[in-house]
C-alpha cells in the first residue's frame, strides 16, 4: 500500500521543480500562478500576484473557468512545502496541460529565502 509520501515522491518524479532562487523569471514569464494551499493558507501570505485554487478543487476549477482552460498556459504551481503542488502537477498534466512547473520547498522555502510575498492590510481600528 502507498502512503501519501509515497504518491508525492512519484509525482515529483514526474514534473519540473524551479528552484527558489530561479524561481522570480518563471513566476514573470507565467501566464497564472496558482496556490493550492487552503485558504486560509493563502490569506495569511502568498507569492505576489497568485490565484488561490485549493488541491482539493483544482481539477473542478480549471474545467469550469475559461481563462484556465488552454492546455498551453504557463503555469506556476506552489504550495507549504511542494508536496501537494507536486500532486497537483500530476493532475494537471493528466488533464493535458502542458507547461507547469512547481516551486521547489513551496511556500515555505519561499519565505526562507526572504523572498517578497503578498499578506492582508489588518485595519487599524486606534
Amino acid at each position: 500500500m502507498k502512503t501519501a509520501h509515497d504518491l508525492v515522491c512519484l509525482a515529483k518524479a514526474r514534473i519540473h521543480e524551479v528552484e527558489v532562487d530561479a524561481a522570480q523569471p518563471v513566476l514573470n514569464a507565467a501566464d497564472v500562478v496558482i496556490d493550492v494551499r487552503e485558504a486560509d493558507e493563502y490569506a495569511a501570505g502568498h507569492i505576489p500576484g497568485a490565484i488561490n485554487i485549493p488541491r482539493g478543487l483544482l481539477e473542478f476549477r480549471l474545467s469550469s473557468t475559461p481563462a484556465l482552460d488552454s492546455r498551453a498556459l504557463n503555469v506556476v504551481i506552489y504550495c507549504k512545502t511542494s508536496g501537494r503542488a507536486a500532486l497537483s502537477a500530476v493532475a494537471m498534466a493528466d488533464m493535458g496541460y502542458l507547461n507547469v512547473q512547481s516551486i521547489a520547498g513551496g511556500y515555505d522555502s519561499w519565505v526562507a529565502a526572504g523572498k517578497l510575498v503578498m499578506t492582508p492590510a489588518v485595519p487599524d481600528f486606534e
